[in-house]
């Protein structure tokens, strides 16, 4: 049976396989990151919030995802 490959982009500097089609919004939601405390870089350039729901990866991506904390 052949399976088609799937996409793999870098997160955080570790390889990650994705469905294909994914959006950063599918992402965060996969990993169960609230995207209101968290940061997005894609390929060096920051991912604005209000985009992430059609922000869609595709293979070789290179993310970093920042999260915040709060303290003082």
């Amino acid at each position: 049976m052949y399976l088609p490959p799937v996409p793999t982009i870098v997160l955080n500097g570790e390889p990650t396989p994705i469905p294909e089609g994914e959006s950063v919004a599918g992402l965060l939601a996969h990993l169960g990151l609230d995207p209101r405390q968290v940061a997005v870089e894609r390929n060096r350039e920051i991912v604005p919030r209000a985009e992430y729901p059609e922000a869609t990866l595709a293979e070789g991506d290179h993310l970093e995802i920042v999260t915040f904390v709060g303290g003082g």
